[in-house]
């Protein structure tokens, strides 16, 4: 079927690949070995653009490579919202003192454009059939509108990482599960072993490469 793929890029991240060696990963191979039967004729990728922290000073710069190979893909496009960093004071565990100052960074209007989008694409007519990465529940009334009220079948994608080093264990999405059409609960760390990209990739600019510490 027709299929528009949405990804919620912070949740993916956050959820299946951070602090591992896998986050040079090709989400259209991913979502082939999970959906095979589903053509993949766009993909919308919505996320931010982080800010240098203390300790982490080339954040930026990785990500903007990650971007470049995501732009490699036929047919994606990145959709951003925002990135905040504020200092707030938190409670600590042990005291003294009560609290310490630290960073709080959000990400803001990845939840919403996706929706959005989501909705958008469905009343226009530009898929016969949706498939959404996030394990978001504030996307449930979407998905489930897109499923009751468009008549399109969705699917969900909870890319919670299901094996692997420091894997958490799974968490349910009774609400996501009940919105879909169909549903895939977690990623396996060999599906992420096999959904890399190449190291090096050459686009428009010339060759560039996996960022080091990945």
């Amino acid at each position: 079927m027709k299929t528009i793929l949405y990804i919620d890029g912070f949740n993916f991240y956050y959820s299946a690949v951070k602090s591992t060696p896998l986050r040079w990963v090709n989400p259209l191979a991913l979502i082939a070995r999970t959906f095979p039967r589903n053509q993949i004729v766009a993909t919308k990728y919505f996320t931010a653009r982080v800010s240098p922290l203390p300790g982490n000073l080339d954040q930026p710069v990785r990500q903007a490579m990650y971007w470049r190979a995501l732009k490699t893909l036929p047919d994606l496009e990145i959709i951003e919202g925002d990135f905040r960093t504020r200092k707030v004071r938190a409670a600590v565990v042990t005291p003294p003192p009560n609290t310490i100052e630290v960073f709080k960074t959000e990400e803001k209007g990845s939840d919403v454009n996706l929706a959005s989008h989501l909705l958008l694409d469905g009343f226009r007519g530009r898929y016969d059939c949706a498939i959404v990465i996030s394990g978001d529940s504030d996307l449930v009334t979407p998905i489930r509108m897109v499923r009751d009220e468009i008549k399109k079948p969705i699917g969900v994608l909870n890319p919670q990482r299901i094996s692997g080093p420091n894997c958490r264990p799974p968490r349910k999405s009774a609400g996501l599960q009940h919105a879909v059409s169909f549903y895939q609960n977690g990623i396996t760390w060999a599906h992420l072993v096999a959904s890399q990209f190449a190291p090096t990739l050459t686009d428009a600019q010339g060759a560039f490469h996996k960022p080091a510490s990945w």
